[in-house]
């Protein structure tokens, strides 16, 4: 499992980064900065290292660093393998960005004071992945000054060993690998319960602090290059809910049946695993009384389900069927939080004749 960890921790994106050229004062034009951003990282946190390269041709003015992707600004709380598995769908080396020193847009982006703001953020999120696997955040939130200082040092400067250390005293350790392997184990019990710990003290549970980004197209495609740009942040689903990892008797829960159970607004059905089971052997049970609600329900049997076309998450696209509490024991960010970049394809709408 280190070793996985390991490659997430050390993967990085070589970004070739523009000066927009309304804030060109000189020429010739500055050349592009290179840079190899790591993936667990946020782009402000590169502005120190890319000032330096454009400070001789700003304009006058206070800066408001941020970056855009082809227009689209982008959103420096999200960390940088994550924009870019988001928004290259056939991925791009170097990926070409433009960084801004002055025109914020407010309007779009919230505002960033640079390495606090960010800073900030991860700690919050830290806490919001705690309460979610603990049911509180008072770990996150007792944490000493040396501990939360050291443990943001271990995230910029991509210190696993460190970052380890002192996160294992927030005992947020969310699927022991005894627990992924009872999965496969026809003694598995249906759920893991909250606040169970393991020999080593490790916090164990079944939920799973999610983000989830979803990408919506209606037209199909065969290779990812076909695949629609993403030009405005309205064409992305951002959804945080945690995942409730559980299985059959038997049966190994999935990346497929999380992703489905994340989204019940497209799989309303197939991804109450637990469910079918037991309709099937009472099939003299009462049925849903709305009609409606009926024939939505049966149409999620047929091929008008949306599709998963795309499954993303570390520069990965796995196989769905591969066990999700191997996805989250190797796959998850610093701050406890594992994100997963979907992109569906939509049944198209069916609109009924007058005939």
């Amino acid at each position: 499992m280190m070793e996985a960890r390991k490659y997430v921790w050390e993967g990085a994106i070589p970004l070739q980064i523009h000066l927009h050229e309304s804030e060109v004062t000189t020429l010739p034009p500055p050349l592009p900065a290179l840079i190899l951003a790591p993936r667990i990282g946020y782009l402000p946190l590169l502005v120190p290292h890319i000032k330096p390269h454009f400070s001789s041709t700003l304009p006058p003015g206070i800066d408001t660093v941020w970056f855009d992707y082809k227009g689209l600004p982008l959103k420096w709380y999200i960390p940088t393998g994550i924009l870019f598995d988001l928004l290259c769908a056939e991925p791009e080396r170097p990926w070409n960005l433009t960084v801004h020193f002055r025109g914020y847009p407010g309007n779009i982006l919230i505002p960033c004071e640079g390495e606090d703001s960010v800073k900030w953020s991860f700690i919050n999120s830290l806490k919001e992945a705690a309460y979610i696997i603990n049911g509180n955040c008072k770990s996150v939130m007792n944490m000493s000054q040396p501990d939360q200082v050291e443990l943001w040092r271990s995230v910029i400067n991509g210190n696993l060993e460190a970052y380890i250390r002192v996160s294992s005293k927030l005992k947020l350790g969310t699927v022991g690998d005894e627990y992924a392997a009872d999965l496969y184990s026809s003694s598995l019990n249906s759920r893991q319960s909250i606040g169970d710990t393991d020999s080593t003290g490790q916090v164990k549970t079944g939920r799973v602090p999610i983000r989830l980004y979803v990408w919506s197209v209606n037209e199909d495609f065969d290779d990812l290059e076909d695949a629609p740009q993403i030009d405005s942040w309205d064409k992305i689903s951002y959804i945080n809910r945690p995942v409730e990892i559980h299985g059959e008797e038997g049966k190994c829960f999935t990346l497929l049946d999380a992703v489905k159970s994340l989204l019940p607004e497209y799989f309303p059905y197939k991804s109450l695993n637990n469910e079918e089971s037991s309709r099937e052997e009472d099939k003299d049970e009462e049925k849903v009384p709305s009609e409606n609600l009926s024939e939505h329900v049966e149409s999620c049997y047929s091929s008008d389900d949306a599709e998963v076309k795309l499954v993303r998450i570390q520069g990965i696209e796995p196989k769905l069927e591969i066990p999700f509490s191997w996805v989250v024991n190797n796959l998850v960010n610093p701050e406890h939080f594992l994100h997963l970049c979907v992109c569906l394809k939509l049944p198209q709408v069916k609109i009924p004749s007058d005939t």
